[in-house]
């Protein structure tokens, strides 16, 4: 039997009813806009009509007639004033608009997942912070989190950036192994990839957990606002109280520098860099040299043979650049005799009552760059071991204005005398490091967990006693390199100082990419001439060209 087709009516109803439905809706959202400003209106008044019953209710039985009387004449003096019924109007309806105007709930406490996280935490640390024969533990399976998780802070995506605990006084928080667990449970409950901040205070049984934000990495080398005797290491968080306006991009800010002091008063006058390969250890000391050339000269021994120092051959300022052992140590023979005439002449001047001589006053500074290879070297070739030539400018180098810096990697460390590890009080570690090994270096271990990403130039300092600071160096890379961007490439070439030639007269720049032997007249194809100190003795010379 064939089925008969439904009526039009019944067919096409579904439809209609769609668009009618769409048509109200439309119409209804159209009202509750033009129609929103008396809604505002109409909730103000009724907000202001309850506050005038509460106020009401609450003045006493004996103070009703005269606020009635006051009530009554004042609107007895708005009904005779010129438009006095006009001006009350808008008046009432001002202060109903402001009533009733929409407001942002103000968050009194942790939302229900929020609750969530701050229980499970507590729950974590029930382990750790209770003992049996408590009689009022402040931890407990199914406590009150509460009374010990405070001062606590969310992001957007609902996780932790900063939290408050309070422990029990027989927690032994004097002890390194118990806070670095209770430190890794609050890091892998709190979220990984993040880098946090445990401030501990044992006085008063309080764990402060903050989040750190990242160190910029867009700050390149460019001329910092400091004195003669200060160099910017690199920045820092909000751990110092100083800052110094930078050039980040396109935009001028503020930011924290890890500032050292070097000279006769400082009391870290030399620095140890320690870090990975490809940490960065040779863009700190690229910015350091520029920094130095500013008020000084420099004396620079590269131990690697990578040529990462050739933009700075003959310029002014550079008195030495070698990266043989001949000349290292030729070098550092000469650093040690200029170390003991400055000695001398400013001695004989404090003795005729008169000031240091000029070239005293000078810094000096010593550059050496993985000197560990070149001590190898001249071992092999019986020659002077670096570090015994090394020993005068570190032991005498602040009272004759000499500053020594060395870099070198962790495998190198067992090199080092103890000379060098006693003298260089100020010390920097990059890279991604264990904690174990900066606590080697620096004589503490770093307050914070270790960031998940370390990009170059990444890491940590410590001024002789003072707190471990985290650090990132400006970037510094070599300018004939054809990896550096452009941008980069001309804010180092903008402070190098000018380039001498032979006779002692400025000379222009080689193009980025050119091959260092040909930046110096003279030079026979494949045999690079040695640059030497321009006070060098001919007798140095002539064992360093030898």
């Amino acid at each position: 039997m064939a089925r008969r087709p439904l009526p039009r009516i019944l067919s096409s109803g579904s439809a209609s009813i769609t668009r009618s439905r769409e048509f109200a809706r439309t119409a209804a959202d159209n009202a509750t806009d033009v129609l929103h400003p008396l809604f505002t209106v109409i909730r103000g008044l009724r907000l202001l009509a309850g506050t005038g019953r509460q106020r009401w209710a609450a003045t006493p039985k004996d103070r009703r007639g005269p606020t009635l009387f006051l009530v009554a004449a004042c609107v007895l003096a708005f009904a005779l004033m010129p438009y006095g019924g006009l001006i009350a109007l808008v008046t009432v309806m001002g202060a109903a608009a402001w009533a009733g105007r929409e407001r942002t709930p103000v968050k009194t406490g942790p939302d229900e997942a929020e609750t969530t996280r701050l229980r499970s935490l507590y729950e974590a640390l029930v382990p750790y912070f209770s003992v049996p024969d408590d009689p009022e533990p402040l931890f407990a399976h199914g406590g009150d989190w509460a009374k010990v998780l405070d001062a606590y802070r969310f992001d957007d995506n609902g996780r932790l950036t900063r939290l408050q605990v309070t422990y029990p006084a027989h927690f032994t928080d004097s002890e390194a192994a118990s806070r670095a667990r209770i430190e890794q449970l609050l890091h892998t409950k709190s979220g990984r990839g993040r880098e946090y901040r445990f401030v501990w205070d044992e006085e008063a049984n309080r764990l402060v957990m903050e989040v750190l934000a990242p160190l910029p990495t867009s700050i390149c080398a460019q001329r910092f606002v400091t004195t003669p005797g200060e160099t910017v290491l690199g920045f820092t968080d909000d751990a110092v109280q100083r800052t110094v306006p930078v050039q980040d991009g396109d935009t001028m800010r503020d930011a924290p520098p890890v500032v050292w002091r070097t000279g006769a008063r400082s009391t870290e006058p030399h620095l140890l860099v320690v870090g990975q390969p490809g940490s960065g250890t040779t863009t700190l000391m690229r910015s350091i040299a520029l920094q130095a050339l500013q008020h000084g000269d420099v004396l620079i021994v590269e131990g690697g043979g990578t040529g990462e120092y050739a933009f700075l051959a003959g310029r002014d300022g550079v008195l030495a650049l070698e990266c043989s052992p001949a000349g290292a140590s030729a070098t550092l023979e000469w650093a040690a005799h200029e170390t003991e005439r400055r000695l001398l002449a400013a001695n004989r001047a404090r003795q005729a009552g008169h000031p240091a001589p000029e070239d005293v006053r000078r810094p000096l500074w010593i550059l050496l760059d993985r000197p560990g290879v070149l001590g190898h070297l001249a071992a092999a070739e019986k020659r002077a071991d670096p570090w015994e030539l090394l020993q005068v400018p570190l032991r005498h180098g602040r009272a004759a204005n000499v500053t020594v810096v060395l870099a070198d990697q962790f495998d190198g460390l067992d090199s080092l005398g103890g000379t060098v590890l006693a003298h260089t009080r100020a010390r920097v570690v990059l890279g991604h490091c264990s904690p174990e090994q900066i606590g080697t270096v620096l004589g503490a271990e770093p307050p914070t967990t270790p960031p998940a990403g370390v990009p170059a130039g990444r890491g940590y300092a410590r001024l002789g006693t003072g707190p471990v600071l985290r650090l990132q160096v400006p970037a510094t890379p070599d300018p004939y390199d054809e990896a550096t961007g452009e941008a980069q490439r001309q804010s180092v070439l903008c402070l190098l100082p000018e380039r001498q030639d032979r006779a002692g007269e400025s000379a222009p720049d080689a193009p980025a990419g050119a091959d260092v032997a040909d930046a110096g007249p003279g030079v026979p194809e494949g045999v690079p001439e040695p640059v030497l100190p321009r006070t060098m003795t001919a007798a140095v010379a002539a064992e360093a060209v030898d």
